[in-house]
């Protein structure tokens, strides 16, 4: 009996009620959206690193595994050195040159880059001939409407797109190493280093003896590089999402705030006659709360099916990002909501529980 009034209090009011639950399903799609495009924009970084086929990776120094890279500062004459070390059986260099946003230009020694990693997976196309040559993965390609032979122009240089293959391979867009050293004036320098060795197990080991040769370069095994892209090693990017569930927050108890301010006002006379036919105020407030978190489940809800939207969006219009499911943060947004909406429940609660029954009965 209790339910029917809840549904039938709701349904009374549709806008208001639509309104509000659209409210709260943006909050919780504004958590989803920002956690997924974190996590799907660092889990593909991993990827691609893990495409490499590399062991050991040398970064230049000062640098950390969440900087931005855009120049060469270490010589090209390590890959040498590095194929004398022992257990190091293949190494080579790339170039990056940084483009707006996240992307940027990379730099291979496609021969021995496919000896260390295996060839690519082209879905069409091949690896550059010319040195106006360019390859780029499917989702570039989508993105920016690409086909092999249509032409780009980055970082002032016209390139002929050559193939595209699919993605999960160190870079989004590649090009031939020394044609990039010579356009960024960097010949000889490369960016960053990679070994393979002839025996995984023996990556830390080795990279112990790096670091004691290379004093100064940050060197990582593989396992140690991927691990690092997560969101507890972005400060900035975990303090923003910090500030975006605060918002959440705020938005869900100003929603519902005023939804349920407003809905006490329009049913004093109704609450004055529960609480005349001998209903307690735990009874009024039981009811207020209930719809409220009605209206959370069905913001969450909402949200949920919103995130697929934005992640349809984000595939269809040209954009860098990618944002996965995080099917772990579904019930976390789902409390972030019903938290929200009911502390923006507690002051028209306790007005409607301090009204007086006569007042009420009396309110026109």
């Amino acid at each position: 009996m209790l339910n029917k009034l809840i549904l039938a209090n709701l349904s009374h009011r549709p806008v208001r009620t639509i309104l509000s639950v659209l409210a709260i399903a943006v909050e919780v799609t504004m958590i989803l959206t920002l956690v997924g495009v974190s996590h799907g924009t660092l889990d593909s970084t991993a990827e691609r690193a893990r495409g490499v086929g590399a062991d050991i990776i040398i970064r230049p120094p000062g640098t950390s595994v969440m900087s931005s890279l855009s120049s060469a500062p270490i010589s090209q004459k390590y890959i040498a050195w590095l194929m004398q070390q022992p257990h190091i059986a293949l190494a080579t260099g790339t170039v990056v040159q940084g483009l707006s946003g996240f992307d940027s230009i990379t730099g291979v020694d496609f021969p021995a880059f496919e000896r260390m990693s295996g060839q690519f997976d082209f879905v069409s196309g091949n690896v550059p001939v010319d040195d106006n040559d360019m390859i780029v993965d499917e989702y570039y390609a989508r993105q920016h409407k690409l086909q092999v032979g249509s032409h780009i122009n980055l970082i002032n240089h016209d390139w002929k797109i050559s193939g595209i293959f699919s993605g999960g391979k160190l870079a989004r867009i590649m090009v031939k190493l020394p044609v990039l050293q010579q356009v960024m004036d960097r010949v000889g320098y490369v960016t960053v280093l990679y070994a393979k060795l002839d025996d995984p197990k023996q990556a830390e080991a080795v990279a112990k003896d790096l670091k004691n040769e290379l004093k100064g370069y940050p060197i990582y095994t593989m396992d140690e590089l991927t691990s690092l892209y997560s969101i507890s090693n972005v400060g900035m990017l975990k303090d923003f999402i910090y500030v975006v569930i605060a918002v959440a927050v705020i938005v869900g108890f100003i929603v519902v705030f005023m939804a349920m301010y407003t809905a006490v006002l329009e049913r004093t006379r109704e609450i004055g006659t529960i609480k005349a036919v001998g209903g307690s105020a735990g009874l009024v407030l039981s009811i207020l709360l209930r719809e409220t978190l009605l209206l959370a489940v069905l913001g969450t809800v909402v949200g949920i099916l919103l995130t697929y939207g934005t992640q349809f969006l984000m595939h269809v219009l040209p954009s860098n990002l990618t944002q996965e499911t995080v099917y772990s943060w579904w019930p976390i947004a789902g409390m972030i909501a019903v938290v929200g909406a009911l502390l923006g429940a507690i002051v028209p609660g306790y007005k409607a529980v301090q009204q007086d029954v006569t007042e009420a009965l009396s309110y026109e």
